[in-house]
């Protein structure tokens, strides 16, 4: 079949017969791709003006939301993609990765939409005062690029390398162009065709490219983001583009890297963390048959260690079948298509030259259940390279498939030097359960990489691996990896976002941010704000409470009750020195205080106090003082149903500024309430 593309709307297919791609296991041709005749000028000016404009319409909620139900869609049809995975050369393991694990990524952004506010649009940070009166404030505001991201994408993930990515920038509020590589885009296409069938996302939010997209750049404008994740050289030649630096684009590139693995100089054989390290390292470079960015490719040892190591893989390695996934034992499936052989084959003769292979043979293995000659198949290969300071060829040349070396350190700062050799990785593994050796390894190579796990018996059993980018942190690295950063939660969001300071008054300032800001008008009403449903409720509105002169029988009462006897409050005698003038009320005395005082408690919509954000006691209260409380509406955030009988409900911020009788602050927090919706629909 000839892959098709989706542009402007509707599936079609490109001009000519296109590239060829086979199935990697049995060399099958499975489909042919090509984009010629698409515009990509004008599919970019498509998601601008109709992707851009309706996806900017929705909140941070809906949005999210949107990534839920679109996660869920593909999880029900994700046996599909495992079918055409297959032909792909990966294993049920790795297709588990690149498909349920991109899904995954769908419903951790999604969840992320609770660290954003109810509107389209962030607020970044605190107000910041800029005035001695207050009158003049400033704060930032991050809005959606009004451009589109293009997600130029690697072979090795044709699930996870889109869904990784859109998820970010449609949460974000920005549209997609997709082009996978062309190897293996027969699988992108699948799963794209059931995104746009679902109706899930609104039109020309993502749009598909299946063969080259050369020229595409030529139209990029400075609201644009291009993300790039394959070869550095070929992400080096992109970003330098004249127009990606004429129009100041930003451009994410995430390239290979020669990831260290590190073995402590406690974990010796016998030990948790050395059984760990042997079966971590096998893993990292088998999996995908080593055709990941963040597969070890560099595995540290003591050098006194070098030949346990040695022999330990060896062993787990000659247990690895190779052959068609779908056959039982396999382990090791094959690399995307045959130029993928033949370029690992010429990067470990590269290697060859300067160390030794001690696991492998590039043409003598056995295949299970397939043909080999028709397959993109290749053994495992592990190299031991006896004085890498000397020979570095292994700090420099990547052979992306199971290939790595075995590489011997004296002491901790050489294991140091050896991995920051790399000139920068997207990931490292130390293993060991000596934290002082963890922390000093961590802090002297961490500059050079983009994660480090460190793994131990402790985590062992829920850690994700050395190899899993995970969506709430950053995935990227200094360097050679390309010096980009990709996913990490609000950090990736906000890539797709324009921070923008803006300066004015705190009544102006809060109706832009839709926060109140500290010293803005504030109004009442004679209705208590706790007898008002979510939707009745409007930022800036406050209620002022009666007042409480507080008394050393409330302090007494207040330390029997919590048992908090700490010495400020309850022995005058012992003050000499401190910057109280005599027995204090206790903070959380103050707080308890301000709730008796804005709490209405009569049954209403209030169904319950969420939580405290934060809280600052800023001026002591003694016995005699009298306090009251300016109880204000700072933030409303909308909440879905979880099911129908569900109550329809928000959270709403509300700022408790506590004052004395001079008028000024003594401790100021916000709190959060659940609140019932009139609309229970």
């Amino acid at each position: 079949m000839q892959l098709e593309n989706y542009a402007l709307g509707r599936w079609t297919k490109g001009e000519g017969e296109g590239q060829a791609l086979y199935n990697s296991i049995n060399g099958d041709l499975v489909a042919t791709a090509t984009s010629k005749g698409l515009d990509f000028a004008e599919m970019m000016d498509y998601a601008r003006k109709v992707g851009g404009p309706a996806l900017r319409k929705l909140t941070f909620q809906e949005r999210g939301l949107m990534l839920k139900k679109l996660a869920f869609h593909l999880l029900e049809k994700k046996e599909t993609f495992y079918k055409v995975s297959w032909a792909t050369g990966a294993t049920k393991a790795d297709s588990w990765v690149d498909i349920e694990g991109g899904i995954g990524n769908l419903f951790a952004n999604a969840s992320l939409r609770r660290q954003f506010p109810d509107l389209p649009y962030y607020i970044d940070g605190d107000a910041v005062k800029l005035s001695k009166e207050g009158t003049f404030i400033g704060h930032h505001i991050c809005t959606p690029k009004r451009g589109v991201a293009i997600h130029i994408n690697a072979f090795n993930f044709p699930v996870w390398g889109m869904l990784e990515k859109i998820a970010v920038n449609l949460l974000a509020g920005v549209p997609a162009i997709v082009k996978p590589a062309t190897a293996t885009s027969f699988l992108t296409e699948v799963v794209v065709k059931e995104i746009i069938a679902s109706q899930i996302l609104p039109e020309g939010s993502l749009q598909l490219i299946c063969g080259s997209a050369n020229g595409i750049l030529e139209s990029v404008t400075s609201e644009d983001v291009v993300t790039f994740t394959g070869s550095a050289s070929t992400g080096k030649m992109l970003k330098s583009h004249p127009r990606i630096l004429e129009e100041s684009v930003p451009f994410n590139l995430e390239a290979d890297s020669l990831n260290a693995m590190v073995l402590g100089e406690d974990a010796k054989p016998g030990t948790a963390e050395f059984d760990l390290f042997i079966k971590e390292a096998v893993r990292e470079m088998t999996t995908k048959a080593g055709q990941k960015c963040t597969a070890v490719r560099r595995i540290l040892v003591p050098i006194n260690l070098v030949e346990d190591v040695q022999i330990a893989l060896g062993q787990r390695l000659s247990t690895v079948v190779i052959g068609d996934p779908n056959v039982e034992g396999v382990r090791m499936g094959a690399l995307a298509n045959k130029d993928q052989v033949k370029e690992v084959s010429e990067k470990v003769q590269e290697l060859s030259k300067t160390q030794e292979i001690v696991f492998g043979n590039v043409d003598d293995f056995d295949v299970k259940g397939a043909d080999k000659s028709k397959g993109a198949f290749i053994s495992p290969i592990l190299f031991l390279n006896s004085d890498p300071f000397k020979y570095t060829d292994c700090h420099n040349i990547e052979a992306f498939g199971p290939v790595s070396t075995i590489i011997p350190y004296h002491n901790i700062d050489e294991a140091i030097e050896l991995a920051r050799m790399g000139k920068g990785s997207l990931c490292c593994s130390v293993v060991t359960a000596d934290d002082d050796f963890a922390r000093d390894f961590v802090i002297g190579a961490a500059s050079m990489h983009g994660r480090i796990l460190i793994l131990n018996s402790d985590c062992a059993k829920e850690s994700t691996g050395h190899g899993s980018p995970l969506p709430m942190l950053v995935h990227g690295g200094p360097g050679r990896a390309g010096g980009g950063e990709e996913m990490g939660g609000k950090r990736g969001v906000l890539h797709y976002m324009q921070r923008t300071a803006i300066q004015g008054s705190p009544t102006t300032l809060t109706n832009i941010t839709q926060q109140y800001q500290y010293g803005g008008k504030q109004f009442e009403d004679n209705i208590h704000p706790f007898r008002k449903h979510f939707e009745e409720l409007k930022v800036s509105e406050t209620y002022i409470t009666a007042k409480h002169t507080v008394t050393e029988a409330d302090i007494t009462n207040f330390a029997n009750v919590s048992g908090d006897n700490f010495y400020a409050h309850m022995d005058a005698t012992s003050l000499e020195g401190t910057i109280f003038e005599g027995r204090v009320a206790h903070g959380y005395f103050i707080l308890s205080k301000a709730a008796g005082l804005f709490v209405d408690p009569r049954k209403g919509p209030v169904l319950l106090n969420y939580g405290l954000d934060e809280c600052r006691f800023v001026k002591p209260v003694y016995p005699g003082m009298t306090i009251g409380v300016k109880f204000t509406c700072k933030e409303k955030i909308s909440q879905e149903k979880r099911d129908e009988d569900d109550i329809a409900k928000g959270i709403v911020r509300w700022l408790v500024d506590v004052y004395d009788e001079t008028g000024e602050t003594v401790a100021i927090a916000t709190i959060l309430t659940m609140v019932k919706k009139l609309n229970q629909e």
